[in-house]
């Protein structure tokens, strides 16, 4: 899962032309059965599994926190949700604090400023905005990085396809929301983005999950003075620390394990194509949890966007029998 002298290979090739870490896609996708036998296929669609489970579960969890918001405010649902998840990771992973260089640390760190930086101002944003306007207008950090990083055509044409769907499902302009729930929304993708490339090169410096443990255990002490500021004792209320755990295992434990071990075995722009699944996503937890109703444009705007993604899958496995037919 983490053959690191082929991965860095390519991942510096793709540095110096794009100036992000790009892992490529583990040379043994097709050993299994041959690149076009069924094992090669099932685990070059391994990793797009672990992202949309993923999804699945980090967008549940915010229909969760958006309950939980009255409660503890948005600040604080992030104090909680990244403080249990740092202490949950520190205890299931232990990692050591030794050995390290001096740019693994610089790595963890802007990993940990980017996952607290994307956490508080996406709350602050689905505190003012529908859930799945938020994430719709979040979304666009990574679908910008997929364009930018991409070295083929064809990851554009996928990016301008799910960008469409993006936008038809904001209702064709986002006149309508409250404009600074909207710039909260905006800033969270861009550190998304920023997210993107520091996860996966955390996972490439560190084993397991250990970085990923480290980082949010910066980003948990970045958001801790918000959260007590704005919501002080409130926190400790039994019923809310509950709630809390729950939207940090479903927000931050999963979905970010599954995503740093899709990271090792997937290239940044597939990657980040498939996170424009997490309106469509959005949009059901929104109806599901939060009785936000979908309309014909909202079924249509995710069908676009699937579409893309599932591009965007097909582009991936193709690539990979490619590079092993040669």
């Amino acid at each position: 899962m983490d053959d690191q002298r082929s991965a860095a290979a390519a991942a510096a090739t793709v540095e110096r032309a794009a100036a992000v870490a790009v892992p490529e896609a583990v040379p043994a996708l097709g050993d299994a059965a041959g690149p076009a036998g069924p094992k090669g296929r099932g685990a070059a669609l391994a990793p797009v599994a672990l992202v949309v489970a993923g999804g699945l579960s980090v967008q549940f969890g915010s229909a969760v926190a958006v309950l939980l918001m009255p409660r503890a405010g948005a600040l604080g649902v992030v104090t909680l949700r990244l403080a249990v998840a740092a202490l949950v990771m520190l205890v299931v992973c232990r990692p050591k604090l030794r050995g390290h260089s001096r740019a693994d640390w610089g790595t963890v760190l802007a990993f940990g400023l980017a996952m607290g930086g994307m956490n508080t101002l996406f709350y602050q944003a689905a505190d003012r905005i529908p859930l799945g306007a938020a994430v719709t207008l979040e979304v666009l950090g990574p679908l910008a990085l997929s364009v930018f990083a991409s070295r083929r055509l064809i990851n554009v044409v996928w990016a301008g396809l799910a960008l469409g769907g993006v936008l038809l499902l904001s209702g064709g302009g986002f006149d309508r929301l409250d404009p600074v729930g909207a710039a909260y929304a905006l800033g969270a993708g861009a550190m998304w983005a920023t997210y993107i490339v520091f996860s996966a090169r955390t996972g490439r410096r560190f084993p397991q999950a250990d970085g990923l443990a480290l980082a949010l255990v910066v980003a948990a002490l970045l958001s801790l003075p918000l959260g007590i500021m704005e919501s002080g004792s409130k926190l400790l209320v039994p019923s809310t620390l509950g709630l809390g755990a729950a939207v940090a295992l479903m927000s931050s434990v999963l979905p970010y394990t599954l995503e740093l071990m899709a990271l090792r075995r997937l290239p940044a722009p597939t990657f980040a194509i498939l996170m424009s699944l997490e309106p469509a996503i959005a949009a059901t937890a929104g109806f599901l949890i939060l009785d936000q109703a979908l309309t014909t444009t909202d079924a249509l705007a995710i069908a676009l966007v699937i579409g893309a993604s599932m591009g965007a899958v097909r582009s991936q496995v193709r690539g990979v029998k490619s590079r092993n037919h040669t």
